[in-house]
């Protein structure tokens, strides 16, 4: 089973209200058209604007601030997960979810994640790509523990953790580098059943022809699934390549740390970006 039929079986079985917080853009509302064409879950269109024409058929609420009034509602449990950020910035989206709906008891910190799947059929999951600018070590160990756990519950597969760098195993020095190994050994201290390694570049990482030369022996290089970037600059470049240049389906920024199903959007996405989110939200709120 591919890992977007698991997410539509599940998700048909419980059929979440889940809230579209972009309820004035007419990609929200193609998007709600194509989940109740699906059959998988209730949207719910939130919007702020009076002059907005809303479609036919789809549940619809006014409120003064759209975003707000989504969380407020997700806080309050008349709504399963939210979704929004097309027409609004990630800070406005983490500012609504932090104030009003909390982050999720031992998490360490609020990040980001993207799902991908790639042409041949591999799913990976890179973190963070879209919160925290230049995570510290105790930061880095948290996105790549909330980054694992997003992999495996969305996918079901046992994930596999590469800490990126541009060196592998001590072949450059730097702070950087030192950095990525100490949140590495927190993580292992933390959660020895958890499949990690590092300082990995992104070859020996991806690759196994590279990975047994520059790595040999590592439980992760060549067979990783989930890669944690060093900072967002690299992380929020490496997702754009990977979907633009490389042609990879990206779903996200799947935000992570919150105490409810909270996704961000890019303001580049399509409809169909909107509709895929907003499955992987009501997926995650049947698993909470």
């Amino acid at each position: 089973m591919d890992v977007r039929q698991r997410w539509l079986d599940a998700v048909r079985r419980t059929q979440p209200r889940i809230a579209l917080a972009d309820g004035n853009d007419p990609r929200a509302h193609r998007a709600a058209q194509q989940l109740i064409e699906w059959g998988v879950l209730n949207p719910v269109l939130i919007f702020d604007d009076p002059y907005t024409r809303l479609p036919d058929g789809i549940e619809s609420i006014r409120a003064e601030n759209a975003l707000d009034h989504a969380a407020e509602l997700l806080a309050e449990g008349s709504v399963r997960a939210l979704v929004g950020g097309a027409s609004r910035t990630t800070r406005d989206v983490l500012r609504a979810a932090i104030w009003k709906v909390g982050i999720e008891e031992g998490a360490g910190t609020v990040s980001s994640s993207f799902f991908f799947e790639l042409s041949g059929g591999r799913n990976v999951t890179y973190g963070d790509c879209g919160v925290i600018p230049t995570p510290n070590v105790e930061q880095l160990a948290a996105i790549a523990v909330s980054t694992a756990h997003t992999h495996e519950q969305l996918t079901g597969e046992t994930p596999k953790v590469a800490m990126l760098s541009f060196s592998t195993k001590g072949s450059a020095q730097h702070e950087s580098v030192d950095a990525i190994k100490d949140a590495m050994d927190l993580v292992k201290d933390a959660h020895p059943e958890l499949a990690i390694d590092g300082e990995l570049q992104f070859d020996a990482a991806f690759v196994p022809e590279v990975a047994a030369k520059k790595a040999p022996g590592s439980p992760v290089a060549g067979q990783a699934n989930v890669f944690i970037f060093p900072n967002l600059e690299a992380g929020n470049i490496a997702y754009k390549i990977t979907e633009r240049i490389g042609g990879a389906t990206a779903l996200g920024p799947l935000l992570q740390g919150l105490s409810k199903p909270i996704h961000d959007l890019s303001r580049g996405c399509s409809a169909d970006d909107i509709a895929n989110v907003a499955l992987i939200a009501g997926y995650q709120a049947g698993a909470t």
